[in-house]
């Protein structure tokens, strides 16, 4: 599969219905979480939870809205705005890539976790296998994972990628960059996350203050395996 045709496919199929062709950015509005803001705990606190959706997500909204009525660029789609930031309007280009990407990269983000239990403690099937191929094994990806978002200087995210190949990555980028934006993250390689980990302090410092280790060794109890199963499948295809 080429590159250009793998991350246009594959980020819709990630990104469903905030990404189909039909649906403008115009409509967007915040996505419900699929479990209350306590379910997570005492991995994840309620308060830090509710803070991190109902205020820092709806910010990025709000800020992207305003943006995209300034640059007439209403009827584009999420992965369409994102994907390719150097092809915008160079006055918009900073809000959309920032509040966009928060936009996008939190929409995944509540997707990938879901309350310690309720979904398979680790991955399955293939995607069992494409780890094991990739990186060795389970806590080998793990360890590899954990590097990435503890390194990650200031801000940002780590991820787990089909690349293009189809290869599984781990890669991290800063802000709100993930890999399916092409031309503004040189540090990180490109393809179609599956899993990420939000490591700006909003994410965890309430509960962990300065330990972000912590906050990433906790959160592994509270991955959405189920969930990134059938992005990996959706990727692949």
């Amino acid at each position: 599969m080429k590159r250009r045709h793998f991350i246009t496919t594959t980020g819709t199929a990630l990104l469903g219905g905030l990404a189909a062709p039909h649906r403008a950015f115009a409509d967007i509005a915040l996505p419900a979480l699929a479990y209350a803001p306590a379910a997570l705990e005492p991995h994840i606190d309620a308060e830090t939870m509710t803070i991190h959706h109902d205020k820092h997500h709806a910010a990025y909204i709000a800020k992207l809205s305003d943006a995209l009525k300034t640059a007439k660029l209403t009827d584009k789609d999420a992965v369409t705005l994102i994907k390719d930031i150097n092809a915008l309007p160079k006055d918009v280009q900073t809000a959309i890539r920032n509040n966009g990407g928060g936009h996008v990269n939190h929409t995944w983000f509540w997707k990938w976790m879901a309350p310690a239990n309720t979904t398979p403690n680790g991955p399955k099937g293939k995607l069992v296998e494409a780890i094991q191929t990739n990186f060795g094994g389970f806590d080998d990806f793990k360890k590899l994972f954990g590097d990435a978002a503890t390194k990650r200087f200031g801000s940002g995210w780590a991820w787990l990628i089909v690349k293009p190949d189809g290869k599984l990555a781990v890669t991290s980028t800063a802000n709100q960059d993930n890999p399916l934006m092409k031309g503004v993250v040189p540090d990180a390689e490109l393809g179609a996350p599956i899993l990420g980990l939000d490591v700006w302090e909003h994410a965890y410092y309430l509960k962990y203050r300065n330990k972000r280790p912590d906050y990433i060794t906790a959160w592994w109890n509270v991955v959405n395996w189920s969930q990134v199963d059938k992005d990996f499948t959706a990727a692949k295809a």
